[in-house]
């Protein structure tokens, strides 16, 4: 009897290459993670650039996080996914950005 193949049966190639885009994902996390710790821990920069490195390295964790964890891209199949997010990013920035605008201007004709 012969099992027919559908959309959603993963083969051994396909698990492969998830196990792999995951293990790649999980050692760039540990070495963006440990960068940041070294230069923290150690002080071996002055304290701006050590800020500036720990930022730097916290945008492109979260960009292998959106890649690599949640499979965002822009390929035929992720597309959708990928524009809702940044939908959603933008809102939420929106929100946050007019709430802390509209405090402050508040703040400023109370004063």
């Amino acid at each position: 009897m012969s099992q027919a193949h559908t959309s959603e049966s993963l083969t051994s190639d396909d698990f492969m290459a998830s196990v792999k885009s995951y293990l790649v994902g999980f050692m760039l996390s540990v070495i963006l993670t440990g960068i940041p710790f070294w230069a923290v821990m150690t002080h071996h920069f002055e304290k701006p650039i050590t800020l500036g490195l720990v930022l730097v390295m916290a945008i492109v964790q979260i960009v292998v996080h959106l890649k690599y964890f949640l499979h965002l891209d822009f390929s035929k199949e992720g597309k959708i996914n990928t524009f809702s997010f940044l939908f959603t990013a933008l809102i939420i920035v929106m929100v946050v950005g007019l709430s802390v605008w509209i405090i402050y201007a508040a703040n400023a004709l109370m004063m």
